[in-house]
């Protein structure tokens, strides 16, 4: 589903053996769907590249290994990420022995004191091109503004730009089954010091793209991510029916 040789050597030994052992089905399904989530946003990247886009931009990019094996040599990539997180990973890359492509800027952004579109200005990003961004594990933690603040750069770039990212549902709207697996994922990532601030119903989210300036939208659940992704698997490996959310494509 998604050829990833980077990962393992990215985190260390010691976090595969780990991998290995979590098989509770929750952990399991945790990482289905960020695999599926990843390979989702990578189809739209070939799409955009196919059509001459020749940016990428992984907002909150984490431990996203994109970069490392990306398929297109004229793409350029930029990860955004805080500071100090972009620094841990650049780290991470040391120790592993990952070179870094030619084709990657990284951009350290705090958003406090820079916004999305000065921080891509000033690494080279060209904001007169077309560019597609992958936005993952990311808007759950946002605020309603910080949210609405990256859509409108993004929506601002010319035609053929687009972004995919994953989000929650209201907690409110949920079944008890789901309910009780969002809470214990809550707690886990508010232990955290990063608590879920930001949710939405598929038509809040379809009414915020298309008031932000977006004219193509599409929605994912659970139900298509296992039929692109997951069908007829010879490990049976697909994702649950308590899913918490969906995956969303927007294009300007």
């Amino acid at each position: 589903m998604l050829d990833d040789p980077i990962a393992l050597p990215l985190l260390g030994r010691g976090h595969a053996t780990d991998m290995e052992r979590a098989m509770h089905t929750v952990g399991r399904d945790f990482r289905a769907f960020m695999a599926a989530r990843s390979r989702l946003a990578e189809d739209h990247l070939a799409e955009a590249v196919a059509q001459g886009v020749r940016q990428y931009v992984a907002l909150g990019a984490g431990l996203d290994t994109f970069a490392y094996r990306n398929p297109f040599p004229g793409l350029r990539v930029f990860e955004v990420d805080f500071p100090a997180t972009q620094e841990w990973k650049r780290e991470m890359l040391a120790e592993a022995q990952i070179s870094l492509p030619e084709n990657l800027t990284f951009v350290p952004l705090d958003f406090e004191h820079k916004t999305l579109g000065d921080g891509l200005a000033e690494a080279g990003f060209d904001v007169c091109a077309a560019a597609f961004f992958g936005w993952l594990g990311v808007v759950p933690y946002l605020t309603l503004e910080a949210f609405r603040a990256t859509l409108a750069t993004i929506a601002r770039l010319p035609a053929g730009s687009g972004v995919t990212f994953d989000y929650g549902f209201p907690p409110q709207t949920l079944s008890p089954k789901r309910r009780l697996r969002f809470e214990i994922l809550a707690k886990r990532v508010a232990s955290a010091g990063e608590p879920f601030r930001l949710f939405f119903s598929p038509d809040e989210l379809e009414h915020e793209l298309r008031s932000a300036g977006f004219h193509r939208v599409e929605q994912v659940d659970t139900d298509a991510l296992n039929a692109l992704y997951f069908h007829n698997r010879a490990d049976k490996l697909k994702l649950s029916p308590v899913g918490l959310g969906m995956i969303a494509t927007a294009w300007v």
